[in-house]
């Protein structure tokens, strides 16, 4: 299997960087801002500093980014290579290694999902984010919990490069 392939078959069966779980929004430039509301994504325009789109991104479908081969695909996305995607692209890692890093990241977030406290208005992020806040004081079973998240946020350091996640150590 050639890198184009492995890396397109990786990321199809990630998607955490379009789907909120690392990032809550999507930096884009100036010149992009109509481009990409053409597309279908609601733009966040009022401060310069935070110009871009909220995840997640309702172009990202069953795996498949419905505008990636659009020449207004954004930057940001295109630039966006997580730590395992350039290990596999440099050859550090191989394939299958690339993808169990994958899919233990996807079923660490299950776990965790499975055992936070459900919010139909509040995303994973966010609800991720409030118990790092001590919002949930009292869940069942909350150092099993906060195993897992730390463990979780480590991986999204080493694994993604978003190694700020949350301004403060849990």
């Amino acid at each position: 299997m050639n890198n184009i392939f492995q890396s397109q078959t990786l990321c199809k069966a990630c998607g955490l960087c379009c789907s909120g779980h690392l990032f809550s929004w999507v930096r884009l430039n100036a010149n992009e801002l109509d481009k990409v509301e053409n597309l279908g994504l609601k733009v966040i325009r009022n401060d310069p500093r935070q110009r871009g789109f909220l995840q997640p991104c309702p172009v990202w479908q069953n795996g498949i980014c419905t505008v990636y081969k659009s020449p207004d695909y954004p930057s940001s996305c295109r630039k966006y290579k997580c730590v395992v995607l350039r290990k596999l692209l440099d050859d550090e890692i191989d394939f299958p290694n690339a993808m169990n890093q994958i899919e233990e990241t996807l079923n660490l977030i299950r776990e965790i999902e499975g055992l936070l406290p459900k919010s139909p208005a509040i995303g994973f992020r966010e609800q991720l984010l409030d118990f790092v806040s001590g919002l949930y004081p009292g869940l069942a079973d909350e150092s099993e919990l906060l195993r897992k998240v730390t463990q979780l946020l480590g991986w999204y350091e080493r694994r993604f490069g978003v190694d700020d996640f949350v301004d403060y150590e849990i």
